[in-house]
Parts: structure tokens; sequence; C-alpha cells
């Protein structure tokens, strides 16, 4: 595992000047009523690795029996091609998921608070605080792992409404307070206006100029390249996408899907901001993530 503190593209630079991490096989098939079996898994964190995504978030460790999609995620991690320059990442919302994760060699382990309490206890079954309180300890006790942190309702909360800038610092605090030094913002539902996400973010980054922030925008209504070129203007360079758009919270009723993978990279290319990604090979990806879909198991 890497060493405390360090994240493995540090010794394998990026290319290009935006990274994007691909969420497909986690935010994006977790919302999904099928299955898709670990192989097809495999095969598109392949396909996606060959279109040039160097950071892919491949699967959660929870309790299958809540996110049947997420099962065989050790499998999953087992069966990876490992060697390239691709950045294996993985969430875990408990001591329990990190532990399963750090058991797999998982390259980034991304702790999930979520900033609204409501989702919390529908998402986690606990409050933000003690959610915070159990990772603390979890991370404690591997020293050698590599986290990162996600908060989930950064913005806004299906259950709790519009999040108060004070109570999404708390939860990055929290999290900073166990030295993670890199975490994305979620816009959960994909509602939140612009201009309100970059007064949120710049705040934010204001408190904690430590911490490197990125964003993971979902897209009601078209507006998340909006988002994106707001952060861009703030100095922001991480984004999360999902090939296809697919995605969702099944803990968070209204939640649209991802923004599209496709769309944020030829985004960017229109307007110079290299990413590395090819974006022909990259539709053949989401192709494939099309195909895996269709013969997937149906949930029952």
């Amino acid at each position: 595992m890497p060493a405390p503190g360090r994240h493995p593209e540090e010794d394998l630079p990026l290319p290009g000047d935006v990274t994007i991490t691909d969420v497909v096989l986690r935010d994006g098939l977790q919302d999904e009523p099928v299955v898709v079996a670990v192989p097809d898994r495999v095969a598109v964190a392949a396909a996606l690795a060959a279109a040039g995504v160097r950071a892919i978030e491949a699967a959660s460790f929870v309790n299958p029996a809540r996110v049947p999609q997420m099962a065989g995620a050790e499998e999953l991690f087992a069966a990876l091609p490992r060697g390239g320059r691709v950045r294996y990442s993985a969430l875990a919302l408990n001591a329990r998921g990190v532990a399963r994760a750090v058991a797999a060699d998982v390259d980034e382990i991304v702790l999930v608070v979520s900033a609204g309490q409501g989702h919390s206890l529908a998402n986690a079954g606990r409050g933000a605080e003690e959610v915070l309180a159990g990772l603390r300890d979890a991370v404690a006790g591997h020293p050698g792992a590599a986290f990162t942190g996600a908060v989930s309702t950064a913005f806004t909360c299906p259950f709790d409404g519009e999040i108060p800038p004070h109570r999404l610092l708390d939860v990055a605090r929290g999290l900073a307070g166990m030295g993670v030094t890199r975490m994305v913002l979620a816009d959960t539902l994909g509602t939140t206006r612009p201009e309100r996400i970059a007064r949120t973010l710049a705040a934010v980054r204001a408190a904690l100029p430590d911490v490197e922030f990125g964003l993971h925008l979902h897209d009601a209504s078209g507006q998340a390249l909006d988002t994106v070129d707001a952060a861009l203007e703030l100095g922001v360079t991480r984004f999360d996408a999902a090939a296809g758009g697919y995605g969702g919270c099944p803990f968070a009723p209204g939640a649209h899907g991802n923004l599209a993978t496709e769309r944020l990279v030829a985004h960017l290319h229109s307007r110079g901001v290299r990413t590395g990604i090819d974006e022909d090979a990259l539709a053949d990806a989401v192709s494939l993530v099309r195909k895996c879909l269709a013969r997937g198991t149906p949930l029952t």
C-alpha cells in the first residue's frame, strides 16, 4: 500500500490539465436495476483505461444486501488490470468497509460522509458526527493506506434542503482532521445552481487551504457544465463523471444521473483544456457500458 499521505499518481504523473475520475463502475451501476457481472466490470475498467482515463472509482465496500449492485468488490479488485498508470479507488462508509478495502489492496480509499444529516441516516444508518468518529478510528488503524474524502449532499440534501456552508465546512474539517488532504464535494441531487456551488466552494477552499478540492456533479437540467466552468475559474482541476451519464443515489430521492464523462471531456477539449482522454476510445467504453448493463442480471 502507498505510504501515509502519499497518492499513487504522485509517482506516475497524469497527463493533461484536468484529472477526471470516472465513477460509472460505482456511482453509475449502484442505481441501475441490474447487477453487472464482475468480468464485465473488469472489461469496462480496461476500456476506460485504454481511452486514457487514469482514475477509476471501481466499487463500494458496502453491505451487498443494501446495494446488491456492488457485490463482488473483492473479486473485482483481484481481477482489475494492475501495473499501469491507472489509480483504482473505492468507497467506504465505515470501519468495516475500510478494512475490506485495505485487504483488497485498493489504491485509494474514499471516505464518504454526508453533510446532510437526513441523507447520512438514510445512506450510512448514522448521523454524520458518528460516521466521522468511526472513520477516524479506521484511518488511524491503517496508517499505510491512502485516503481521500467525499462529502455527499454537500450543497443540497433531499431531506434537509439547502446545506449551510458552515455545516459543509464542519464535515470537511472532520475529514481534514484525519489527515485527508484531497476531497470531492458532491452535488448529489444535481439541482444546486452553479453560482451557489462556486460561492460555497470558494469559502471552503479559503477555510481549508491545505486541502485540494474537486467536484462530483450530478446533472438535473444540463447545468453541470456551467458549474465546471465556474470551478475552473477558481482553479479546480479535479472532477468526477460517469461514462454514459449513468448513476444516482438509491438513498437520495430525486437524485439525477452523473455528469457524463464524454460530455465533460468534449467540453473541456473545446475550451482547450487537456484531459489525456481520447474521445473516440471513450465512446467505445460508453458503448461497452451500455452492452454490459443490457446483459446484467435484473434485481429481484
